[in-house]
């Protein structure tokens, strides 16, 4: 092979196979040095990675919607159960059904003391069975939040795997049984949480406790708020693992931020810099539904706009120095989140579960070395990056 063909067959395809590449990074600078916006045919969008240019699309809510306006959910699970899940989830509306029930979810999750999660995630996770460290990095943050939740401690294995079947919905990758799977499972959550609510009080300073409480909500609840608390989970599986996983990847090659490690402030570091780093979410769509100008560009209505986030959190305008990983930053700015009124809410839950999951990979003591050297690729996904371990 010679080295022009050589450099091509190392070189993402487009920025959604960017997303599982082993080293997206030089593609992502390449796009940085382009257009501001640039139209991919094979995409059928616009494309941003700068900082400042996806700050803005995000923050352009009116005219830009993170569902298209024809098909707020997906036509292959529309109908079913799943579909009813998805219809009502806050993160995939906009507008008064964004507005149901995200303020009570925020602050319930605002108002959660990380200490207390911190401790409790750690012997959830401590307790999940040995089984490979890739469906580890799933089952540790899900039942940890089904706990949290209030799920009996028997009943986490079961969650984790209706979890599991569930997420396959919210991919385009997924194929009619992995849909018809994901349907059972949202039926079934729907069930178990309706259940969890009605019956005897949840246990004190449970998550679930804390949002029926912000909801003000009366028996029986809502269709709609039910699923938002399946989607509490949903954002935990893939995103979480993919975080967690990443996390480990961290400090597989770089054997000197293990000390650090050796610490939950020093756990938190590593997580929070590899969100930066190495984000579980590369990249997100938004979808116009009225004419906008952005950075020059003008978006008309239809059009599809694919940002970035990953590349954008390694722009230099937005993180100096941003190919370092770096456990002590000044000011630390990442887009893998979200930013305006779609800015996850569960993103210090999140590093918590994470950080509180390394620790428990790590009190396994894995041979890093022997596990860098077996490699890993990753799942594949149009725009989470979660490493599978040899």
């Amino acid at each position: 092979m010679n080295p022009s063909q050589s450099f091509f067959a190392d070189t993402p395809a487009d920025p959604v196979s960017a997303a599982t590449h082993a080293d997206p990074c030089p593609y992502y600078a390449e796009l940085r040095a382009g257009p501001a916006l640039v139209w991919n045919e094979k995409l059928r969008a616009w494309v941003a990675s700068r900082a400042d240019v996806i700050e803005s699309l995000l923050l352009a809510h009116g005219a830009l919607r993170v569902r298209p306006a024809t098909e707020p959910v997906p036509r292959a699970i529309l109908g079913s159960p799943a579909g009813e899940v998805f219809g009502h989830l806050v993160r995939m509306n906009d507008g008064t059904a964004h507005q149901a029930h995200r303020p009570a979810l925020q602050r319930a999750l605002a108002g959660l003391d990380l200490d207390s999660v911190y401790s409790a995630a750690l012997q959830v996770a401590r307790g999940v069975p040995t089984q490979s460290v890739s469906d580890t990095l799933f089952s540790m943050p899900v039942r940890t939040v089904a706990h949290l939740l209030g799920f009996a401690d028997e009943a986490l294995p079961q969650v984790d795997r209706w979890m599991r079947d569930f997420v396959a919905c919210l991919s385009p990758l997924s194929s009619a049984d992995q849909l018809q799977a994901a349907s059972a499972a949202a039926g079934e959550l729907m069930l178990r949480f309706e259940t969890l609510a009605a019956g005897r009080p949840p246990r004190n300073g449970s998550l679930l406790t804390a949002v029926l409480a912000e909801s003000d909500a009366d028996a029986p609840l809502s269709r709609s708020l039910l699923a938002n608390l399946v989607g509490l989970l949903s954002q935990t599986c893939d995103a979480t693992a993919g975080l967690l996983g990443n996390s480990l990847l961290a400090l597989m090659r770089e054997p000197s931020l293990r000390e650090a490690a050796r610490t939950r402030d020093g756990l938190q570091a590593v997580v929070e810099e590899t969100a930066r780093y190495d984000p579980s979410v590369q990249n997100t769509r938004r979808f116009c539904v009225e004419p906008i100008t952005i950075a020059g560009t003008t978006i008309v209505a239809g059009d599809a706009v694919l940002l970035v986030l990953a590349a954008a959190n390694r722009d230099p305008a937005f993180n100096p120095d941003p190919d370092r990983f770096m456990l002590s930053r000044a000011r630390r700015r990442m887009l893998g989140f979200g930013h305006g009124v779609h800015a996850c809410p569960g993103q210090a839950l999140a590093c918590t579960l994470a950080a509180a999951g390394l620790a428990a990979l790590l009190d396994r003591a894995p041979d890093l070395a022997a596990m860098r050297e077996r490699g890993w690729s990753y799942r594949a996904s149009a725009n989470a990056r979660i490493p599978a371990f040899h």
